[in-house]
């Protein structure tokens, strides 16, 4: 689950790299629940693995709430449009 969360955590911040790009704004309304999905994945796997092997899921829990944290900044600056 650690590895897939970052994954998507990376994901998420590759496509958030591009919804920064003037009037492609519109794509923080898709990345958003995407990162969310993402967080949720990393939570479940931070619950089921061990302390010390952890790394990868906190990670993507960082990375995706980084996105969530920047698009929901994004869409209030641009009014979800721009």
């Amino acid at each position: 689950m650690g590895l897939i969360s970052l994954l998507w955590g990376i994901f998420a911040l590759a496509w958030m790299v591009l919804a920064l790009i003037p009037l492609l704004g519109w794509g923080n309304w898709f990345l958003i629940p995407f990162a969310a999905v993402g967080a949720i994945i990393a939570a479940i796997g931070l619950l089921f693995t061990k302390s010390e092997n952890n790394g990868r899921a906190k990670t993507g829990l960082l990375l995706n709430a980084i996105v969530i944290v920047v698009g929901v900044v994004r869409l209030g600056i641009g009014g979800g449009i721009i």
